[in-house]
């Protein structure tokens, strides 16, 4: 007696059966549009992503662990080398921590050059940004823009301590160097110049067809969805949400400029891209407004050769160009830290590249991390 067949359910359009259709590939560490040595593995139904698992640790230096085995001093330039884009912004979160710790307070005039070599820095990261996420989606000579542009920044660092990429500009309590003559003009003629490069970069990508459809709609990240996996910086403005921590929790000299907090409506791609945009242009707002009201004086607080903080723990964080920059320095009372941990941007925004990525084409993953702008030197430590 014949029986009759099973009657099976029609797929859903992006399902698969039995797993017969799935792949497994590899995207990296090799791969150059993961931005450094990360290994992105993902499930694929033909081009379509499934799902994608980042594994992390192939740059790890444990500079966590280095902290243990160094004064606070002697640790300083260990931070540089984390997000090495933004060496100024890590040195500024550190420097400020151990104030705190010591009670230490910088002079008016130190805090004033370190908002502007911070802005400066968050430019030249965001430039950076620009030219390889670019570059990444096809468009070459926007590359060449950005580091022209980028260029004169590190002039800038390299006339005040010397260095360029990995730039030790600050020391704890302050400054170790006087602004150098002609610091005031060369950085207020980049901020002149620098205006109208940026409409050449909008000109450029913000109307071309072909960004706008390898960028809108693509990568979305709800503002909820942004807040429960805890994203910071340009990531978490542009899905709307209006969080800064230089206006939230002012430092440095940012409660005495006046600036406007960029936010993007959709949480795509795009809107990342704007974002970004505009708060180069705050950057060079509020370096005028600093270059304007520097005031004369000391550069460096009075703080002890042989630095032992009370003993007791402290958490300070700074808005750095990839979002919030944080570190926790537990002290023993001894002159090297008993702990210190920290909290990179890049790491934690990395972990929402799985739900912006879910559905979308591979081509889209590297437009997505690109987006979210991570260093692997900050992620690994």
């Amino acid at each position: 007696m014949a029986t009759t067949p099973p009657v099976i359910p029609p797929l859903a359009p992006n399902a698969t059966f039995l797993d017969t259709n799935e792949l497994i590939i590899n995207m990296g560490p090799q791969h150059p549009s993961t931005h450094g040595v990360l290994r992105v593995i993902l499930k694929l139904d033909g081009e379509r992503i499934l799902g994608t698992e980042c594994v992390i640790g192939y740059l790890h230096r444990g500079v966590e662990k280095i902290a243990e085995n160094r004064t606070y001093t002697q640790f300083a330039p260990y931070v540089d080398r984390m997000d090495y884009v933004a060496a100024v912004s890590n040195g500024l979160g550190y420097c400020e921590t151990i104030e705190k710790l010591l009670n230490v307070e910088a002079p008016p005039r130190a805090r004033f050059v370190r908002t502007i070599l911070t802005e400066l820095n968050r430019i030249s990261s965001h430039l950076l940004w620009l030219g390889t996420h670019a570059i990444d989606l096809g468009a070459i000579t926007p590359l060449f823009y950005c580091f022209r542009e980028r260029e004169e920044i590190l002039k800038i660092f390299e006339n005040y301590c010397g260095a360029r990429l990995t730039t030790h500009a600050f020391r704890i309590g302050g400054l170790q160097y006087e602004t150098y003559d002609g610091f005031d003009q060369q950085v207020r003629a980049f901020c002149n110049q620098f205006m109208e490069k940026i409409a050449e970069y909008e000109t450029l990508l913000t109307g071309n067809r072909i960004w706008l459809e390898r960028t809108k709609g693509v990568g979305i990240l709800t503002a909820a969805e942004a807040i429960d996996f805890s994203v910071t910086g340009p990531l978490l403005r542009a899905s709307g949400v209006k969080f800064d921590l230089r206006k939230a929790q002012p430092y440095a000299a940012y409660s005495e400029v006046d600036f406007d907090i960029p936010v993007g409506e959709n949480g795509d791609t795009f809107d990342r891209y704007v974002v970004r945009m505009e708060e180069m242009r705050q950057s060079i707002r509020i370096a005028r407004q600093c270059l304007d009201k520097l005031p004369e004086g000391p550069v460096m607080a009075k703080v002890p050769k042989i630095m032992k903080p009370p003993v007791g723990e402290v958490y300070h964080a700074i808005e750095a160009p990839k979002g919030e920059l944080g570190y926790h320095v537990v002290s023993d009372g001894s002159t090297q830290p008993y702990r210190i941990r920290v909290r990179p941007p890049s790491l934690i925004n990395l972990q929402a590249l799985d739900r912006m990525v879910r559905g979308l084409l591979v081509a889209d993953v590297v437009a997505v991390i690109g987006t979210i702008d991570i260093v692997l030197g900050e992620v690994d430590r």
